[in-house]
């Protein structure tokens, strides 16, 4: 069985947490919850989880003053947040499970049996890319983390050329030059990226403007970019990518 713990300051999210678990995670042994992070430290140094459910905002302080308290994380973690656009972006992008407030019991469930898939493989966190993530709302900063078979790339936004799909996949093309193949549709980032300066030209690219240089009205329209890819437009979505490229 899998150890977890459970730390939120609101008495009765640990309560809601700890009945579902008990109820409906058999292979999970809820050995312990706490109401903030001085207790969560203590609770996690006396019991060594392999699982915290963790509030990112309580009274004494954040989930990552928390986590910073330790010199490495051994354990999975599922953060809790109330619902906000921006915090669930930072998920998103740091590839981090989370489950909402109020909590679902189906919500929660799925996030314990993926983590408890993750520990099975051995797979590991990026917990820095989430918090400067979730602290730091600047496209300069901001990362997404990639995950192919073999490893887990932290890749900053501005660095993503372009991406392809192909199938089931998407390629991230680089400005060095690298390809990283990600076993997801091309959708899942289109909805990830578009706020930050990335336009869909073709049910098949997805391109970042940063990195746009001309259009070509040949061959059905295409446009080239500054690593001399040419990415084509498809005719649906000519007008507005025109009329996107003229208020570059």
């Amino acid at each position: 069985m899998f150890k977890l713990v459970v730390i939120d300051d609101v008495k009765k999210a640990r309560d809601v947490i700890y009945s579902i678990v008990k109820k409906y995670c058999k292979s999970i042994d809820v050995v312990g919850v706490a109401d903030g992070v001085k207790s969560g430290i203590e609770l996690i140094k006396t019991h060594k989880p392999d699982i915290v459910l963790l509030d990112i905002e309580m009274h004494d302080g954040t989930g990552f003053d928390l986590l910073n308290k330790f010199k490495s994380i051994d354990f999975k973690v599922i953060f809790i947040t109330a619902h906000e656009e921006y915090a669930l972006k930072a998920f998103k992008f740091s590839a981090m499970d989370y489950i909402l407030k109020p909590i679902d019991a189906d919500e929660l469930i799925a996030a314990i049996e993926r983590t408890e898939n993750d520990l099975k493989q051995g797979s590991l966190q990026n917990i820095e890319v989430f918090e400067g993530n979730y602290l730091n709302n600047n496209k300069e900063l901001k990362k997404i983390i990639l995950r192919t078979l073999d490893c887990i790339y932290a890749v900053k936004i501005k660095d993503i050329v372009r991406c392809e799909a192909e199938e089931s996949y998407t390629t991230f093309f680089l400005n060095d030059g690298q390809k990283i193949v990600i076993s997801k549709p091309l959708k899942e980032y289109d909805e990830l990226l578009s706020s930050y300066g990335f336009f869909r030209t073709h049910q098949s690219h997805l391109i970042n403007l940063d990195y746009f240089e001309k259009y070509k009205k040949t061959g059905g329209g295409y446009a080239v970019l500054k690593d001399k890819s040419s990415v084509p437009v498809s005719s649906r979505k000519k007008e507005m990518f025109l009329q996107t490229i003229n208020q570059l």
